[in-house]
């Protein structure tokens, strides 16, 4: 299954405290456990005003429908077409 970026613009999300954190994450998976297999959540990047969410779905639209679903911003989603780091230097 492809693999999504997306970016959620929230002010103050680097100020959000551990308990607002967990309930997010804890609210993200019951929408997700709803939606099926066809969607799974990787991880998330909080920065001072935007958070970035790793995503494998079957198609873009189930990314949005969680985020409607959740009630969670969402900003941009795009499709992750390559991974590199250092080690593909050594490739």
């Amino acid at each position: 299954m492809p693999k999504y970026i997306v970016e959620r613009e929230l002010a103050g999300a680097g100020k959000l405290d551990s308990a607002q954190l967990t309930s997010i994450a804890k609210k993200s998976c019951d929408v997700l456990r709803k939606m099926g297999p066809e969607i799974q959540w990787q991880e998330s990047y909080i920065t001072g005003n935007k958070i970035y969410c790793v995503y494998i779905a079957a198609n873009p639209d189930m990314v949005r429908q969680h985020a409607k679903a959740g009630e969670f911003p969402i900003t941009r989603v795009e499709e992750l077409k390559s991974v590199i780091d250092p080690t593909t230097s050594e490739a």
